[in-house]
């Protein structure tokens, strides 16, 4: 990895509009130890510098978003959006193993199935135990080349607490105080707890801790907690880890006997991220600008009507989630809110949903 820190803290906001489920995670904290000391500018210079290659591990994550509750058994668990949505609730457990740039496989261990993703160089699959379905992606040249331990591609809603912390720490400004705690323990390793917490009170966010191992700099825990709110809202972090390089074998993925296989391919990535499109008056498609208002924690963001696919505007399951608000749908978590208005705009921030509707009036 060996990133300077200071590459992590650009002045932006979180990509919250369509990223809760990146936020997941368990503050799995042992007893307190003693640590040299350390100030946060050292914490996260550590962070910077690691340079862990492979790993294999379990991750425990919990959330308390306050979302009504979704299937965890059955075909509709573990299928479309449920799939991704049913793991904002409740607790999880996934096995990861990683060596290198290139390979990585991740489990998301379900009550009665099995959901993994498997990288090998160029090849990803995807497979769902529930239905024995399958899909093989083959990555393009240059992103192959370029992604480095642990950016391989993540499973939907699950992530690592290295790849969570890195989407935290972009957060870090003058609006934010960042301490050191007292030493602890993840996964039976001593690590060092990052707190970072919003200076202001117009946050859902009132807190965000990384445990940061002292030996290597690896991330083993991210915990968030929201205003007024007792339990973490989410958390993920190693339960137990081990950094030698995993068997070889974990890496190679055939599909299974009688699997539905689909077979996707993927474009080259240009030098620089593409924005979402929507189509124009022409008909041809137009990049999507997000603007935003405020920064910092406070900041919202705004997408323009089309940005948000009208089949997720639809579906039965948004409903089930969302509530009926002035001029449209809101979700509102105990951490971020998303209000889509009729008129096909999108407004989220980690805000509560009166600053959306302020925002979204203003313009």
């Amino acid at each position: 990895m060996k990133r300077a820190w200071m590459r992590w803290l650009p002045a932006a906001l979180v990509p919250v509009a369509f990223t809760a489920a990146a936020l997941a995670g368990s503050y799995q904290a042992g007893a307190a130890t003693s640590l040299p000391h350390k100030s946060p500018a050292d914490v996260i210079a550590m962070m910077g510098h690691a340079n862990v290659q492979a790993l294999s591990g379990t991750l425990q994550q919990t959330s308390d978003l306050g979302l009504p509750s979704l299937p965890t058994t059955g075909p509709a668990a573990t299928q479309g959006p449920a799939s991704t949505l049913e793991l904002l609730t409740g607790s999880h457990t996934a096995r990861v193993y990683m060596d290198g740039p290139s390979k990585a496989r991740f489990q998301v261990m379900d009550l009665l199935a099995e959901r993994d993703l498997v990288r090998n160089g160029n090849d990803v699959w995807l497979y769902n135990s529930a239905d024995n379905s399958a899909a093989h992606v083959t990555l393009p040249a240059r992103q192959s080349a370029e992604r480095t331990l642990p950016s391989a591609p993540a499973t939907p809603g699950m992530t690592t607490p290295e790849a969570l912390a890195q989407r935290f720490l972009a957060a870090v400004e003058p609006s934010t105080d960042v301490t050191v705690g007292d030493g602890t323990m993840v996964a039976g390793r001593t690590a060092y707890p990052l707190v970072i917490a919003p200076k202001s009170n117009g946050t859902l966010v009132e807190s965000v801790t990384i445990a940061v191992d002292s030996a290597t700099g690896l991330p083993l825990s991210v915990d968030v907690r929201a205003r007024g709110q007792a339990a973490s809202a989410f958390s993920l972090a190693f339960t137990e880890v081990n950094l030698s390089a995993p068997d070889v074998g974990l890496f190679a993925f055939t599909p299974p006997p009688g699997a539905a296989v689909e077979q996707k391919s993927l474009p080259a990535v240009p030098a620089q991220k593409a924005m979402p499109m929507v189509p124009g008056a022409s008909g041809k498609a137009l990049p999507v600008h997000p603007t935003i208002t405020g920064s910092g924690w406070d900041a919202v963001m705004a997408f323009p009507a089309g940005a948000m696919p009208s089949q997720a505007r639809t579906a039965p399951l948004l409903s089930q989630l969302t509530q009926a608000v002035p001029g449209g749908r809101a979700l509102t978590t105990s951490l971020v809110t998303v209000l889509m208005l009729d008129d096909g705009r999108v407004f989220a921030g980690m805000v509560p949903l009166e600053r959306l509707q302020a925002v979204a009036a203003a313009k």
